[in-house]
C-alpha cells in the first residue's frame, strides 16, 4: 500500500501531533471549555525572501468545514510579509485543537511552492516557465504541488492529474527514453511529429546521443518550419557552462536560417540560473527548486482567551487586522478595529476576510487561473 494519510484521517484529526490529543484529553477531563482566538503567522521567511505567497487556503477551508469554529483568512494567492497574521481561527479550543498539525502542513508547504514559483516567474519575466517537479515528491502530492506552482506563476504543469485539477492541458513533449528506444534521434523526432496531434508542441529534446548543437540542427532540418523549439536538458556530468552551450545552439540554428526555433532549458535550474540564462533561453522547465521549495515556517498561537488578549512570550497578543492601502500598497498590522485610512489618504482594505462561520464555508473559492492572475498583479506591484 502507499504510505499516505487518507482524506478521512486528515478530516478526523488522526494526523495530529499527539500532544494536541493530550491537551484535549486533560481539558475535557477537567471540564475546562474556553473560547480562544488563535492566529497563524510566519515570524520570518526563508533566507533572502522579502515576501511570500499564501497558498493552501482552499484545503484549509475544507479542513475547517463542519467544525464549530470561525476562521478569517487572507485570499488565496495574497502576497504577505513576515509577521503578518494570514489566518485566524476562534472557537472552543478543544473542538479544533487536533487540527493544528494538518492546518499548518497545508499552508506551509503550499505557500512555499507558490512562493518559489513566483520567484522563478520574476526571474524569467515573460518567458515560458513550466513545472517539472512532480517526480521529486511523493506522487500523492503531485496535484497539490503543481497547482501551487501554477498559481505562483508557472505557465504549465507536466502531470495530467495536476492539469485536470487546475483546468488546463498538461505540458510536455518527449523524454530521452523515446530517442533511446527508437535508437536514433532524427528518426525519433520524425516519428514524434507524425504521431502527435497538432496541439502538442513540436519541441525536440536534443542532448541524448550527440552534441546539442548537432542534434538541434538535425531536428530543425528534419521538421523544418514545424519545429517550434529544442529543449536542452544536458546532464550535470557533461554540462560545463550551460549558457555557452545554449549560445552555441542559437548560433548554429540562426546561421542555417532557423531563427524561429526557440530554446527551452531544464535540469536542476533555480531562479539564479534563470537570471543568467535569460540572455539566450526562451523558456524553462523547473523541477526540484519548486517542488522541494523551502516551506514557509508558519506557527499557530493563541492570542486571546475568553475575549481577553493573552499569549505566550515573544508573541503580540490580541486579535489583529492586516491592512493594505488600495492606492499606494502600504501595509499595516494593527489591533482589530483600528482606523482604516493610509498616510497617503487612500483607503486601507482588510486582508483577513471571512473563510468559515461555525463550520460553514462562507467564501467562494476562486479557480486557479484567477488566483494566478491575482498573484502576478501583486508581484509586479511589489517591484519584485
Amino acid at each position: 500500500m502507499f504510505h499516505i494519510a487518507r482524506p478521512e484521517d486528515i478530516k478526523s484529526g488522526r494526523v495530529a501531533d499527539v500532544y494536541f490529543e493530550n491537551a484535549t484529553a486533560v481539558l475535557r477531563a477537567k471540564g475546562i471549555r474556553k473560547h480562544v482566538l488563535a492566529e497563524v503567522r510566519a515570524t520570518s521567511l526563508p533566507h533572502g525572501y522579502d515576501w511570500a505567497i499564501l497558498a493552501g487556503v482552499e484545503e484549509v477551508a475544507y479542513l475547517l468545514s463542519g467544525l464549530p469554529a470561525t476562521g478569517r483568512c487572507m485570499p488565496e494567492g495574497t502576497l504577505f510579509k513576515a509577521g503578518e497574521p494570514v489566518l485566524s481561527i476562534e472557537g472552543e479550543y478543544t473542538d479544533w485543537a487536533v487540527y493544528e498539525t494538518a492546518l499548518l502542513g497545508l499552508l506551509c508547504q503550499a505557500s512555499g511552492v507558490a512562493t518559489k514559483a513566483a520567484r522563478c516567474r520574476v526571474a524569467a519575466g515573460e518567458k515560458l516557465l513550466v513545472s517539472f517537479g512532480a517526480r521529486r515528491m511523493h506522487p500523492a502530492l503531485a496535484p497539490m504541488i503543481e497547482r501551487n506552482a501554477y498559481i505562483g506563476g508557472c505557465d504549465g504543469v507536466a502531470v495530467g492529474a495536476s492539469a485536470d485539477l487546475i483546468g488546463i492541458t498538461a505540458s510536455g513533449t518527449m523524454p530521452h527514453a523515446l530517442v533511446l528506444v527508437v535508437g536514433e534521434a532524427v528518426k525519433a523526432f520524425r516519428m514524434f511529429h507524425e504521431v502527435m496531434p497538432p496541439n502538442v508542441p513540436r519541441i525536440c529534446l536534443v542532448d541524448t546521443l550527440c552534441d546539442e548543437k548537432i542534434e538541434a540542427v538535425a531536428a530543425a532540418e528534419a521538421l523544418g518550419d514545424a519545429l517550434q523549439a529544442v529543449r536542452l536538458d544536458t546532464p550535470s556530468s557533461r554540462r560545463g557552462d550551460m549558457l555557452a552551450i545554449a549560445q552555441e545552439v542559437r548560433w548554429e540554428l540562426d546561421l542555417r536560417g532557423h531563427q524561429h526555433v526557440k530554446i527551452i532549458i531544464s535540469g536542476g535550474l533555480d531562479e539564479g540560473d534563470i537570471l543568467k540564462l535569460n540572455q539566450c533561453a526562451d523558456g524553462y522547465g523547473v523541477g526540484t527548486a519548486i517542488s522541494n521549495a523551502p516551506v514557509i515556517n508558519f506557527a499557530l498561537d493563541i492570542v486571546e482567551v475568553e475575549g481577553t488578549p493573552f499569549t505566550k512570550r515573544g508573541k503580540p497578543s490580541g486579535r489583529k487586522d492586516v491592512l493594505r492601502c488600495r492606492e499606494c500598497g502600504a501595509r499595516r498590522t494593527v489591533p482589530a478595529g483600528s482606523p482604516t485610512r493610509c498616510a497617503c489618504g487612500g483607503e486601507m482594505e482588510q486582508l483577513l476576510q471571512p473563510l468559515t462561520e461555525m463550520g460553514e464555508v462562507v467564501r467562494e473559492m476562486k479557480p486557479a487561473p484567477e488566483i494566478r492572475r491575482y498573484v502576478m498583479e501583486q508581484v509586479r506591484g511589489a517591484g519584485a
